[in-house]
């Protein structure tokens, strides 16, 4: 599919979110009947990881900046077994402290670590995630990644777009910046083959542009996962991907921690402001916003945010293709409660 073939479908993804709509169908409902029998027997094989277990990674990360002056910087993951950091050990290899390791270090501030993502969440799900977070003092950043079991439980794109697109909106009208890793390459899980694999990656794909231009316009920044660990976990499967073949591995999650870091940083005003100028070296610039979601999708961590209010083919966005910088681990602090 073409950068502006996929732009189409996503803003017609996206439209019918925004207005109640539900016929549009991901990568072709028939074809998937076809290959059903192919579906079954990947989710056999794949599963739900081996283990339900998800490491406590919650707690205070960079207590050495830790000072009278400053409270520290509060940063929520919300989402499925991605954001949870299902497929690791311990709580050190999640993206959620990797992120909070990171933007410590960045930021010299400590951070204070928050997940209520769950495994096996689809987006339906955020609403009840969001109500947890609304119910404690606003985070200062919200980090968002779902969408993997949307497509493989074929929701309808439009109510996956719906659901992500009202959670980012509550959160950013309490005042948090939002950030979402969009939804992942599925067509690089090994176990599945072709034609399900060509499927599940069109589908991965329009899903993810559709859910850009859904957070942009309520004000979140986006970065797509898919490209970033597509070519990465095809090239090397046993080290990016755990050991159930379906989860990243803790290399995996720093990959996609790499990628979302700066953005979460300069959410925040955090990232050197030379870098937050287009450069058109790295083809980075003004685009429609369902033109910039289409070529987000299709590249390795990219992101979209929110520019001029619109134009003459409607909103436009900043696409931003940001480098990335290896994230130290760091052991999670012991959590303490926060009641």
């Amino acid at each position: 599919m073409t950068s502006m073939s996929r732009a189409r479908v996503a803003r017609r993804i996206a439209a019918g979110a925004a207005y109640g709509g539900g016929g549009v169908g991901l990568a072709g409902a028939a074809a998937v009947g076809l290959v059903l029998a192919e579906v079954q027997l990947a989710r056999r094989r794949v599963g739900n990881g081996t283990s339900p277990h998800v490491p406590h990674a919650d707690g205070l990360y960079g207590r050495t900046y830790a000072g009278p002056a400053e409270a520290p910087l509060r940063l929520t993951m919300l989402g499925d077994s991605t954001a949870a950091g299902q497929g690791v050990h311990r709580g050190g290899q999640t993206p959620g402290a990797l992120l909070a390791s990171g933007l410590a270090a960045l930021a010299e501030r400590p951070v204070e670590l928050r997940t209520v993502a769950t495994p096996g969440a689809r987006s339906d799900d955020l609403d009840r995630q969001v109500a947890l977070v609304l119910a404690d003092p606003v985070p200062d950043i919200c980090v968002i990644m779902v969408g993997a079991n949307d497509v493989t439980n074929r929701m309808p794109p439009t109510r996956s777009v719906r659901y992500l697109s009202s959670a980012v909106r509550r959160l950013r009208t309490a005042g948090t910046e939002v950030v979402v890793g969009t939804c992942p390459d599925l067509g690089t899980i090994e176990p599945v083959r072709q034609p399900l694999r060509w499927l599940a990656r069109r589908a991965s794909r329009q899903l993810a542009a559709a859910q850009t231009i859904g957070v942009v316009e309520q004000g979140g920044r986006t970065v797509s996962l898919g490209d970033l660990l597509g070519p990465e976990f095809a090239e090397n499967p046993r080290e990016l991907f755990g050991p159930d073949s379906y989860h990243p591995s803790a290399e995996g999650y720093a990959t996609a921690a790499m990628a979302v870091l700066p953005t979460v940083c300069a959410s925040l005003g955090l990232w050197p402001a030379e870098e937050e100028r287009p450069d058109a070296s790295r083809r980075e610039g003004f685009l429609p916003v369902a033109r910039a979601a289409a070529e987000a999708a299709s590249e390795a961590g990219t992101e979209v945010a929110a520019a001029m209010p619109s134009g003459p083919r409607g909103p436009w966005a900043l696409l931003k293709r940001r480098r990335r910088r290896r994230v130290p681990e760091q052991e999670p602090a012991p959590a303490t409660p926060s009641n």
